[in-house]
C-alpha cells in the first residue's frame, strides 16, 4: 500500500516504519469468552485492523487475526441447579490469563458472549459483576437460541462455505442442553431453529450417580419408562437408549419430517420451514467432537453416544454430505474488533441537548430488500431483526442501522418513518431512546419526521454516514459542536474464519 514511499538513502522502509502506518493500521489483543450452561472458554486473538478509504472517518476492517491461546473447555460450574458459581468461573477466567500471559491491562477489546443458564436473571448481575472493572472495553451479549444459531454457523465455516452457489448448507450446533440449527444459502441465514436435545440433559458424577436432570432429559427418560432421580445410578442400556430417543427427535427435525409429539414437546422454535434441497451438513458444539471423531473421553452425560448417532446418520443416511467445519466446540467468537469513526456533520439530528453519550447499543440492521419501500415492509423489517436477536421490542435500547439506497424523496422517508413507529412501538411507549443510524445522507430529513410524529420532547438520535452491520455495538459520543459531528466507537464480534469484520 506505501511501496512507493522511499527514504533519502533509497532503501524502502519496512511497512510498520512507514510514517503514516500509525494512521492506516491499528494493531490490539481481544479475547472472546463463552460462558454457556455446560461449557465455557475463553480464546486470546492478535488482530490487525487497517483504514478503508482515503478519509480519517473511514471504517477500519480487519485483515489479519492470529488466535493466540485457547483456554481448556471448563465445565460450567454451578452452586445449583439453575445459579452458576461466579467464584468459580471467576478463578478461571483469571487462571486462562495467566496461562496466556497476559494481564487484563494488556487485552484492548473482547466480547463475553452468555447462553442458557448463565443468562437467566440469577445469574446476569453476578455475571455481569466479572467484567465491570473492563468498562467500555468489552462487548456483552446474552445469546437466545436464533442468536447462538447464527453464531454458531458463523463460527463453524459453514457461512462462509455456502458461497460456492450449491445447494444450502446445514450447521447443526449440539451443545449440553440444546441443538442449534441453521440453513444457510449463499453467505445468507435462511432460517434457524433450536430444539432442546443435547449431551447433559442428564449427567453423572465421578461416582457414576445422577447429579443433574433438565425437564427435557425427564420427557425423554418417561417415554422410555426410565425413571430419572438425583443421586441415584444410569445403567448404560438405558443412557444408550435415551441417546438413541434423542437422536432419533433430532434427525425428525433435521430431515423435516412430521414431528412425533415428544419431538414436538422437546421445540424451543418452530421447526424448519426450508424446502430447498440441503447439500452438506456440518456440526458444531461440543457433541461435534464425537462425531469427528476427536473426542473419546466419557464426561458422565449422553455426548459420546448421541455423537455416534449423528455421525452414522450423517455418513448413511441423510441424503447430505457430512462436511468438516472450521471449529467445532469453539465455533463461537474469537473477540470483538474495535475502531473509532466520526458521524456525518451535515445530517445529524438530535431531538435535544443530554441525548448523548451512550454505550454499548447492539446494532439491529433491518433488512428491507426490494425496489420499493413501504411502512408495512419496514415494520416487518424491524420484527424480524429483533426476533433475529432473540431481542423483544422495548427491552432495551437499541441502534436501528438502516442501509438506504432509496434516495431523500418524500414518499419513501415517509413509509419509512410510519413503519419505523409501528416496528418500535414498545420502545417508543417506554420512551427509549430511538436511535437511528444511515449509511446515507437521510438522517436529519428522518429525523425531523419522527420529531413531528412523536413530538419534539421525544429523545430522537439519528446519524449517518456510518455503515453498520449485524454484530455491531456502538458507542455514540457527545456532539462535538465546533464540527457538528457526533464520535462513534464500533466494536464488532469477529469469528475466526473472517465474518463480521
Amino acid at each position: 500500500m506505501h511501496d512507493e514511499y522511499f527514504p533519502d538513502d533509497d532503501e524502502e522502509l519496512p511497512e510498520q516504519e512507514h510514517p503514516m502506518w500509525a494512521h492506516e493500521v491499528l494493531q490490539l489483543r481481544s479475547v472472546g469468552i463463552d460462558i454457556g450452561s455446560s461449557t465455557s472458554h475463553l480464546m486470546f486473538s492478535s488482530l490487525t485492523l487497517r483504514r478503508m478509504g482515503i478519509s480519517l472517518s473511514s471504517r477500519f476492517v480487519v485483515v489479519a487475526r492470529a488466535v493466540d491461546y485457547e483456554s481448556p473447555v471448563l465445565l460450567t460450574p454451578y452452586v445449583n441447579p439453575t445459579t452458576i458459581d461466579t467464584e468459580k468461573l471467576s478463578h478461571f477466567i483469571a487462571g486462562a490469563y495467566q496461562q496466556a500471559g497476559m494481564s487484563r491491562d494488556g487485552v484492548d477489546t473482547g466480547a463475553v458472549i452468555v447462553t442458557g443458564e448463565a443468562a437467566k436473571k440469577e445469574n446476569a448481575e453476578a455475571i455481569a459483576a466479572l467484567f465491570a472493572k473492563e468498562g467500555g472495553k468489552f462487548v456483552c451479549a446474552t445469546a437466545g437460541p436464533n442468536l447462538e444459531s447464527i453464531m454458531a454457523a458463523c463460527g463453524s465455516g459453514a457461512l462462509v462455505r455456502s458461497h460456492d452457489g450449491g445447494a444450502a448448507v446445514m450447521n447443526v450446533d449440539v451443545g449440553g442442553g440444546t441443538s442449534k440449527i441453521a440453513v444457510v444459502k449463499d453467505g445468507e441465514i435462511l432460517e434457524t431453529v433450536a430444539v432442546n436435545i443435547g449431551a447433559r440433559l442428564v449427567a453423572l458424577d465421578a461416582d457414576g450417580r445422577i447429579c443433574r436432570i433438565e425437564e427435557a432429559g425427564q420427557l425423554v427418560a418417561g417415554s422410555l419408562g426410565i425413571k430419572l432421580k438425583i443421586g441415584a445410578t444410569l445403567p448404560e442400556k438405558d443412557r444408550s437408549a435415551m441417546a438413541l430417543v434423542l437422536a432419533d427427535c433430532l434427525f425428525e427435525v433435521l430431515e423435516r419430517r412430521p414431528l412425533s409429539p415428544l419431538t414436538q414437546s422437546l421445540m424451543i422454535t418452530p421447526p424448519l420451514t426450508y424446502s430447498g434441497p440441503i447439500g452438506k451438513v456440518l456440526f458444531s458444539g461440543g457433541v461435534s467432537e464425537y462425531v469427528y471423531d476427536f473426542e473419546k473421553a466419557d464426561y458422565g452425560d449422553l455426548g459420546s453416544l448421541l455423537g455416534r448417532n449423528l455421525r452414522a446418520w450423517a455418513t448413511q443416511d441423510s441424503g447430505m454430505t457430512l462436511d468438516w467445519p472450521v471449529q467445532r466446540i469453539r465455533a463461537t467468537v474469537i473477540g470483538a474488533s474495535q475502531y473509532t469513526v466520526q458521524g456525518s456533520g451535515n445530517t445529524i439530528f438530535l431531538s435535544q441537548e443530554g441525548l448523548l453519550p451512550l454505550h454499548n447499543l447492539q446494532v439491529l440492521a433491518p433488512k428491507l430488500g426490494g425496489p420499493r419501500i413501504g411502512a408495512a415492509t419496514v415494520t416487518r423489517a424491524i420484527q424480524d431483526a429483533f426476533r433475529r436477536f432473540d431481542l423483544e421490542d422495548g427491552e432495551h435500547p437499541v441502534a436501528l442501522a438502516w442501509h438506504w439506497p432509496y434516495g431523500p424523496a418524500y414518499p419513501g422517508l415517509r413509509a419509512l418513518t410510519r413503519g419505523i413507529i409501528a416496528g418500535a412501538k414498545k420502545s417508543l411507549r417506554q420512551r427509549q431512546p430511538l436511535v437511528l443510524v444511515f449509511d446515507t445522507d437521510v438522517a436529519k430529513l428522518v429525523g425531523a419526521l419522527l420529531a413531528d410524529e412523536l413530538g419534539r420532547d421525544y429523545p430522537i438520535i439519528s446519524i449517518d454516514g456510518i455503515r453498520l452491520q449485524d454484530f455491531d455495538f456502538v458507542d455514540i459520543g457527545e456532539e462535538l459542536t465546533q464540527v457538528g459531528a457526533v464520535p462513534v466507537v464500533i466494536k464488532s464480534l469477529l469469528f475466526r474464519v473472517g465474518v463480521g469484520t
